[in-house]
């Protein structure tokens, strides 16, 4: 399977992945979760557009990258939602509390309805009834979050995650997950970032200390198979 990240790699990394890289994958566990990481308006617009173009209006746009990464998770969770594998969504706090962010960004000139619908998770993957939302105000899913109570209380031992940015919030919730012993999976097309480098070096990096990288029919044949072979996984 080609990755994407090589044409990213010197010789010199080339030949360290040869001699100490990741030879197999580490593998899934039989109990999963599907966790959606911050896919809302603002990283990706209110219409398809170039990135440049979307910048115009929502300066952390991830652009056309984005939206195909958001239609293909949008595949993946059908598959999720049929096999009764739960899904939990993550996404900012928006309430007042202090960013984690130390860059002094502009605020947003905007009107405030405008704001309010970049805070909102988009309509090709939006929650439905019985899907857990859980707001974060750090880049990780854990971080002053409930989510690992969650996990436990569901016996999840696999985590497959989608959404952004790869080098941020992705990466930080992947290495915490790992962290605390769930198995980690990052699906290479439902992940997205804004600069290319960053997003497929950061694949790179996840996948040979923390995660498998797969391909989004790896997650769906995975997820599917589930499904017949243990009923049990059907959400309640």
């Amino acid at each position: 399977m080609k990755y994407g990240w090589e044409p990213y790699l010197s010789e010199r990394d080339k030949k360290h992945s040869e001699l100490w890289g990741k030879k197999e994958l580490n593998g899934f566990g039989e109990k999963p979760a599907l966790l959606l990481i911050d896919i809302y308006y603002s990283v990706l617009g209110l219409k398809r557009e170039d990135i440049f173009e979307s910048m115009k209006t929502w300066r952390g746009s991830t652009g056309l990258e984005g939206w195909e990464a958001v239609d293909k998770t949008a595949e993946l969770l059908a598959v999720a939602r049929a096999a009764g594998i739960p899904v939990i969504h993550v996404k900012g706090l928006h309430s007042g509390v202090n960013s984690w962010g130390r860059r002094n960004r502009p605020k947003p000139t905007m009107p405030e309805e405008m704001i309010e619908k970049g805070q909102q998770i988009v309509d090709e993957v939006k929650p439905i009834a019985g899907e857990l939302v859980i707001e974060k105000a750090a880049p990780s899913a854990f971080q002053g979050t409930p989510l690992a109570f969650q996990l436990q209380s569901l016996g999840i031992d696999t985590l497959i995650v989608c959404g952004e940015t790869t080098s941020g919030c992705v990466r930080a919730s992947v290495v915490d997950g790992a962290t605390a012993r769930f198995r980690m999976g990052v699906v290479k097309e439902c992940v997205f970032d804004r600069t290319e480098a960053s997003h497929y070096i950061n694949l790179y990096d996840m996948h040979h200390k923390y995660a498998d990288v797969v391909n989004l029919d790896m997650a769906k044949q995975y997820l599917a198979g589930l499904a017949e072979k243990t009923p049990m996984l059907k959400a309640s």
